[in-house]
């Protein structure tokens, strides 16, 4: 294999990496979760956009709130996971493109003045990060659970606003028991890939 990643690495942020479906009580802090922005940050987008915005729902009342929201296939996991995530892309991301981006300035105007130019490019690269943000808390050690089963605009509404797009909320813990489902199968590598 022609991999520079050693083994052990790929099995975590991989090949072992499951979405998991239950959670051990062990708490997930401010720490971790500072780690693991500082790693994924780092992860590319289109002209450095950046658009990615993390809700975090610690409260009682807030999980209340936010299982209301999620299908019901979801809902005792959301419930008992020792944190969970709203990630949502930032439709007025240009807004910081002047820091993000500073060698080309007048890109926030000259490519985003457009509502529905920035909401389709928020969406795309907030979608990248949030790839990023899941190899990340594998990364520290703890298991995601990432689900687009949820109301949406229920969301929306309840933990954001206009100028945000929720994309997936995202269950973060240690796995608990029985945390994962069989692997589904996986595409080999010649029913993906065109060589022209």
């Amino acid at each position: 294999m022609s991999l520079v990643l050693d083994s052990a690495a790929q099995d975590l942020l991989f090949r072992e990496a499951r979405t998991a479906n239950t959670f051990t009580d062990e708490p997930v802090t401010d720490a971790q979760l500072q780690a693991i922005y500082d790693l994924v940050k780092y992860g590319p987008t289109s002209m450095n956009q950046s658009p990615l915005r993390v809700t975090l729902v610690r409260s009682a009342e807030a999980r209340e709130r936010l299982v209301q929201h999620m299908a019901e296939g979801n809902q005792k996991k959301t419930a008992t996971a020792p944190l969970v995530a709203i990630l949502s892309a930032d439709n007025e991301f240009h807004e910081e493109l002047p820091a993000l981006f500073p060698h080309f300035p007048q890109a926030k105007d000259a490519f985003f003045g457009d509502r529905a130019v920035r909401e389709g490019s928020a969406a795309l690269n907030a979608t990248l990060q949030a790839a990023y943000f899941i190899i990340g808390v594998r990364a520290a050690g703890l298991a995601a659970g990432p689900m687009t089963g949820l109301d949406f605009e229920g969301v929306r509404k309840e933990f954001l606003d206009d100028d945000h797009t929720p994309l997936m909320v995202v269950n973060i813990g240690k796995p608990g028991e029985d945390a994962w489902f069989p692997r589904s199968p996986r595409l080999e590598f010649d029913e993906v890939v065109t060589t022209v």
